[in-house]
């Protein structure tokens, strides 16, 4: 299938009542409203495809840019098509969700998270701090630089309520992620999470509530999971 193909039928898969629902969660037009179940379907007919991911995300038609980062190579992103990715995702599906997952499978993962968090851009910083939670889920911790991390929930601990409404919604994910999946530092994470209390995100027109780092945490200590990383960020 080549991009113009995909769109053509991305377009027909489109629905108003699932465009209402992206809308209300800060979809930006163009985009025609196709449900992540048919977009899976797509990806699983399209295969890994990185040549057409960059096509599909040049679009800048949001259920195109978000299948792109289902289809890309991670391993084959670049530098610079990840920074123009994520200064093309101008909504949280995209800049919380494809860009991070693409970016932790990237060998640039981790410099680029560094980098963006510190962006007074509140989407750029928000993709930051999401890129380093799917760092922490797909990374063995021996690769894994343990006193950052540290300092990094110091950081949050300190500054979440100052942030922007999208970057502490990504900084309390963190939190929760290092908790979760970095055994040495879950102690550590609880102990931010319970600095931290409830956080205030503004969701829009939408039933979704922002996770308490406590709970999240104690759920998955409860399961008997801590450290158990995930084969892919991706879902």
């Amino acid at each position: 299938m080549t991009a113009t193909e995909i769109v053509k039928t991305l377009r027909s898969l489109g629905s108003e009542s699932t465009k209402r629902i992206h809308m209300n969660h800060g979809a930006q037009e163009p985009f025609f409203g196709v449900k992540i179940a048919d977009l899976q379907t797509i990806r699983k007919q399209v295969g890994v495809n990185h040549k057409l991911a960059l096509q599909l995300y040049d679009t800048g038609i949001a259920d195109a840019m978000y299948l792109a980062g289902l289809i890309a190579d991670d391993a084959r992103m670049t530098k610079h098509d990840l920074q123009r990715w994520a200064a093309g995702a101008d909504w949280s599906m995209l800049g919380e969700y494809t860009v991070p997952w693409v970016a932790a499978g990237s060998p640039h993962g981790r410099e680029l998270a560094l980098q963006w968090i510190e962006s007074k851009k509140e989407n750029i910083a928000a993709t930051g701090w999401a890129t380093l939670s799917s760092l922490v889920a797909i990374t063995p911790d021996e690769h894994l630089d343990i006193p950052e991390l540290n300092e990094l929930l110091n950081r949050v601990g300190k500054t979440i309520h100052e942030q922007p409404n999208r970057v502490r919604s990504s900084m309390n994910k963190f939190v929760i992620a290092v908790g979760t999946y970095v055994g040495t530092l879950t102690n550590a994470a609880v102990r931010t999470a319970r600095s931290i209390g409830k956080v205030e995100v503004d969701m829009g027109g939408t039933s979704c509530q922002v996770p308490l780092a406590t709970e999240s945490i104690r759920k998955v200590r409860d399961r008997g999971a801590i450290g158990k990383k995930r084969k892919r960020a991706k879902c």
